[in-house]
């Protein structure tokens, strides 16, 4: 037997040994003689089903992120979620609270502690009243603090959600749960579910972006933006507003471009092959990211830079091109969504104000965090507007959840600074854009803003709402794993009428 032979037979007898249970299901599935077989064997094999699925959506071919229509009209084509990773305070922003001010410094009614869990709150703590100064303003007259003087001037173009409400009350879960629907790991991140269902129309950048700032990244880390159990080609891929944008995105010395177009072509010619024999949506993912990273390298450069952008933009949103920040992930946000591409998601680290130092106290701290935000939020929904996109992209701002009426008295003891606790009963988010209501205000809570009282929403009716926004029914947008269809909703949630245009 000569070294050719040797070799040939050798790498037969590997991909034998390469076959598996799961592999023969599948070409079973796949082929004539496994038609009667079928039924029986999706029901056998869940992760058989899950990768037939994923393998036969239409118009896809070996391109998992191809364009593809959602089932109804849509309102909106992209979406920027803005996070702000800590939870912010309702009560010194949007929820405001004339009687808290009157019973500032007294006990907390015992009606507002039985059978409540806090993070740190023990025993009775007193009332905090709000430390900012609050007035209405628009024609819908909302009320907002003046910890956000050029956001109050945009309240007509938003939607807010006073009583939102989640059973979460550490960060971790809470973000997972306000990212992924579910406060445990494994579930897809939103921006992985709207890729897996529309794909996106520029096929050189990614589908889902993430842009972080505030120097760390959320508590529950980078699941929160993770594909869960869907193929990983739809996790959100994340970019620097620093430095290079995407690591190792230029070629290392004495390589050229046609040099690495043939390299790339003859590992994707290997992997299809592979592909052909296992199925695994794994491969398509292999297949779909060498390819991207080579497109990427010539679109993401011009996209992802600020720097020539026109000096009354650089004013509008309060950049500084060449640093990490909240204003520059603004401006890139909106670079990128007039790119296509499908979902930007922005988080903000720094909102935890639990009243321990003086960055994470309410009065002082958050009023510097604000003073980050407030520019580029307003700058971003005016800007999207001016361009004509304000109108097929929604914009989502809020927290995992939101702050105690009470002091934090960590221990029995208050803080050396003003600080509130985690709180889920009641929080503020907001919404606008693609199909959202103007000037719009849903949901009340209670004199101390503890509860909600009437028109309360769940973190699952904010996720049905977005998903309508973008063209499916939450309750059939499904993906099968583990022996049942999955879904972002799980098995609650309802649209939000009162907000949707």
């Amino acid at each position: 037997m000569n070294q050719l032979e040797r070799l040939l037979k050798e790498f037969g007898e590997q991909k034998l040994q390469n076959r598996t249970r799961r592999h023969f299901l599948m070409d079973c599935v796949s082929k004539v003689g496994g038609l009667a077989m079928a039924p029986l064997l999706f029901a056998c094999d869940p992760v058989v089903r899950a990768q037939s699925q994923a393998l036969n959506l239409s118009g896809r071919d070996l391109n998992p992120l191809a364009p593809l229509p959602p089932p109804f009209a849509p309102k909106a084509k992209s979406i920027i979620y803005l996070h702000m990773a800590g939870a912010p305070s309702q009560l010194e922003l949007f929820d405001y609270k004339p009687e808290l001010l009157k019973y500032d410094g007294k006990p907390c009614p015992e009606s507002l502690l039985e059978g409540r869990q806090f993070a740190f709150i023990r025993g009775v703590p007193n009332l905090l009243g709000p430390q900012a100064k609050f007035a209405q303003h628009g024609e819908s007259g909302a009320w907002v603090s003046d910890y956000l003087p050029h956001f109050s001037s945009v309240v007509d173009e938003v939607a807010f959600l006073k009583a939102v409400h989640t059973d979460q009350f550490n960060h971790g879960p809470a973000q997972l749960f306000m990212q992924t629907g579910s406060p445990r790991l494994g579930r897809p991140s939103i921006g992985s579910w709207v890729t897996y269902g529309l794909g996106t129309e520029n096929q050189n950048l990614p589908g889902f972006v993430v842009l972080t700032s505030g120097g760390k990244t959320p508590d529950a880390g980078k699941s929160v933006w993770g594909s869960g159990f869907l193929p990983s080609v739809y996790q959100g891929v994340q970019c620097r507003s620093k430095g290079d944008p995407v690591l190792y995105l230029k070629d290392p010395d004495g390589m050229t471009r046609d040099m690495k177009k043939s390299v790339i072509e003859a590992i994707n010619s290997t992997n299809e092959e592979s592909f052909k024999d296992f199925g695994d949506p794994e491969i398509l993912a292999r297949i779909n990211q060498y390819e991207m990273a080579y497109r990427m390298q010539i679109e993401v450069p011009e996209v992802m830079n600020i720097n020539d952008e026109p000096k009354a933009i650089h004013e509008l949103y309060g950049t500084n091109p060449g640093e990490e920040s909240f204003a520059n992930n603004c401006l890139l946000a909106r670079k990128l969504v007039e790119k296509g591409v499908r979902f930007v998601q922005l988080y903000d680290w720094g909102w935890d104000t639990h009243g321990t130092s003086k960055e994470e106290s309410i009065d002082l701290g958050l009023r510097n965090k604000c003073r980050e935000i407030d520019r580029p939020i307003t700058a971003l929904l005016l800007d999207l507007k001016q361009r004509g996109l304000l109108e097929e992209t929604l914009v989502v701002w809020g927290g995992e959840f939101g702050r105690t009426p009470m002091q934090e008295n960590r221990e029995g003891k208050e803080q050396g600074f003003k600080g509130r606790d985690h709180h889920g009963e009641a929080f503020t988010m907001w919404m606008a854009g693609g199909g959202i209501k103007k000037g719009a205000s849903y949901g009340l809570t209670d004199e101390f803003g503890f509860s909600g009282i009437d028109e309360r929403v769940s973190v699952h009716d904010i996720h049905a709402s977005i998903l309508h926004l973008m063209g499916f029914n939450h309750e059939k947008f499904t993906y099968d794993f583990q022996g049942r269809p999955f879904r972002l909703t799980d098995v609650e949630g309802e649209l939000i009428h009162s907000i949707l245009a």
